[in-house]
């Protein structure tokens, strides 16, 4: 597993763990590595310092402790989930952009066809919906890019 340090257009940067480097480069083209900042697909490698494991004796570089391999496994599995996750509620709820307060109210209400939607709401107005009986989820990287 290798970590990489990962940037976007707007300059977010963010790291990554991919099991090899023709993985990174392949899932980068392929689009599915967004910005968890704001869902950019267009993100890049970015400068990195290499890092280089301490040796255990002269000149011996030591192995990865298996605590750091399953860390790394899980974290690409995470990765890997939250990705069908964004691509399922893309192909399954309507978009709503920062109408999605307003929305799932109307919606709660019966004041809008009841439907799954997703959109952009801040902390508090998610908090405000919530008090209110509405359910809403925050899901991370599930907003689309192409709008």
């Amino acid at each position: 597993m290798i970590l990489y340090d990962l940037s976007c257009p707007k300059d977010h940067r963010f790291e990554s763990w991919f099991r090899n480097s023709e993985a990174v480069e392949k899932l980068i083209k392929a689009g599915q590595v967004p910005c968890p900042v704001c869902g950019s697909k267009k993100v890049q490698k970015a400068p990195m310092a290499p890092r280089i494991a301490k040796s255990t004796s002269k000149g011996k570089l030591s192995e990865p402790s298996s605590k750091n391999k399953d860390l790394a496994v899980a974290m690409e599995k995470a990765t890997e989930a939250f990705t069908e996750l964004r691509q399922a509620i893309e192909k399954n709820f309507d978009h709503v952009g920062k109408e999605f307060p307003e929305e799932a109210r109307r919606i709660h209400y019966g004041e809008s066809e009841s439907r799954g939607i997703y959109g952009d709401a801040t902390p508090n107005e998610a908090q405000e919906l919530i008090d209110e009986g509405i359910e809403v989820y925050s899901i991370p990287n599930a907003r689309r890019t192409d709008s």
